[in-house]
């Protein structure tokens, strides 16, 4: 007994997650919808953000930025992510640095790992998990908007404060605390 062709093809394996470039172009496509990026409604005081649906079950969303608004320093655990600016100028500060996942609170950098990025509309990053940064909109008079997307979806976003060289842990916030 033989199987036909159309029935043994249509036995797929399941779809690999997304990864980094996958949601760097997502973002990228994403933030070229003019349309899209124009409806999102923007809040002088604060940043507003409306979820996207993702690619491969990402978790994608797209943020407006206020002049002057910023993440604070954080990281998205065990997510890769990317994003990208689709009007305006962010800047992302960041750490070359590979830090301990767990189990710290206090740690001290050392004086070469802060890196520096603006990112002017059209221009965006792809990163790897526990990656530290912050993200702000400097612009004293225009409002920013980004589109981000993460993978696995956020489990947990760990939140900094930062006083020179010195990283301190402050909070875990869990999807829960952001939905």
């Amino acid at each position: 007994m033989s199987v036909s062709p159309s029935v043994s093809s249509s036995l797929s394996a399941p779809a690999a997650p997304p990864t980094q470039a996958d949601l760097l172009d997502f973002v990228r496509r994403t933030a070229a919808d003019t349309a899209l990026i124009a409806s999102l409604p923007l809040d002088p005081e604060g940043r507003t953000w409306v979820r996207l649906e993702g690619p491969g079950g990402s978790e994608a969303w797209l943020i407006g930025w206020p002049p002057g608004t910023g993440t604070g320093w954080h990281d998205h655990a065990d997510s890769v992510g990317a994003f990208l600016t689709a009007r305006g100028e962010l800047t992302e500060n960041s750490l070359a640095a590979r830090l301990p996942t767990d189990g710290w609170k206090t740690l001290e950098l050392s004086e070469d790992v802060d890196r520096e990025r603006r990112l002017s509309a059209g221009k965006g990053r792809a990163f790897g998990r526990h990656h530290v940064h912050e993200v702000l909109n400097e612009s004293r008079e225009e409002h920013a908007i980004s589109v981000h997307a993460y993978y696995p979806p956020l489990p947990r976003i760990r939140r900094y404060s930062r006083t020179g060289q010195v990283l301190r842990l402050e909070q875990v916030e869990r999807p829960e605390d952001w939905q």
